[in-house]
């Protein structure tokens, strides 16, 4: 049997390590002496220590490799480790890509295909709703299937032309999923309000206007042109930010066909 001093220059693993997982149970020594309190390990544990020093680099936390030295299924506890590698990965591949675009000055560059516009947007009557959407890409699913209530339940009404839909973003914060939203849609009048949709009418407002084309991924760069140019302008942001939908996936078959202005109301400092 190995003192635990020899054991662990055996195995390459600290002595705290090796405390560490004797108090855990993940490894305890063979025995300890009853004289001295000396922990004592044997080459079988060195087989042990080593198998466990596999699952630590391939990054699996303790409680999951005891659990597999408890008899969990290791296939099952690699697959999900492999899987979340690679997502690291895949994460770590777009940072370098976002970092290789910023060296190249292609940032400044995308920026310069901006221009901002100062508009006053007119009073409308919409109708509106207001959900929450697990994601962005629930929008091509939920506001079609709001225009085809509206229809069903008044057919003689009628969209403004051009017409005028746009998202309204009602919480604080910029949201990944679960997003609170009120969708409108400018139509001829008002009509008596159904379920949860809402005719009501907007007053005109001063907007900053900026048009975006291109996946709606790409949306955040035009936001932060479009803030950094009111800053810049003495004007301060005076309501939730507007998202019109121009053109998109129900008239263009290419994402880099989209067309998306970004309505900003403001007021000047």
């Amino acid at each position: 049997m190995f003192r635990i001093g020899e054991f662990s220059k055996m195995g390459k693993v600290t002595i705290k390590a090796l405390r560490y997982y004797d108090e855990i149970g993940l490894l305890k020594p063979e025995c300890i002496d009853r004289e001295n309190g000396y922990r004592r390990y044997t080459t079988r544990q060195l087989i042990e220590l080593h198998r466990i020093q596999s699952f630590r680099q391939v990054g699996l936390p303790i409680d999951e490799i005891k659990a597999i030295l408890a008899g969990a299924d290791l296939h099952t506890v690699l697959e999900k480790r492999r899987a979340e590698l690679r997502a690291e990965i895949a994460a770590g591949e777009e940072q370098l890509s976002r970092i290789a675009f910023i060296l190249s000055g292609q940032e400044e560059e995308r920026f310069m295909n901006y221009v901002a516009v100062l508009k006053e947007l007119p009073a409308c009557t919409v109708y509106s709703q207001q959900m929450t959407v697990p994601g962005y890409d629930a929008y091509f699913e939920r506001i079609p299937a709001i225009g085809q209530a509206v229809m069903e339940k008044y057919p003689d009404i009628k969209c403004t032309v051009p017409e005028y839909c746009f998202i309204i973003y009602l919480d604080g914060e910029y949201r990944e999923k679960d997003i609170h939203v009120e969708f409108c849609e400018a139509v001829d009048g008002m009509r008596p309000d159904f379920d949860d949709i809402v005719f009501k009418r907007i007053e005109p407002v001063t907007a900053v206007s900026v048009m975006h084309r291109g996946d709606y991924a790409g949306l955040p760069e035009a936001y932060a042109y479009a803030f950094k140019w009111i800053e810049e302008n003495g004007y301060t942001a005076a309501d939730n930010p507007r998202e019109s939908y121009i053109d998109g996936i129900w008239n263009k078959d290419s994402k880099e066909d989209w067309l998306t202005e970004l309505q900003i109301p403001v007021t000047k400092k």
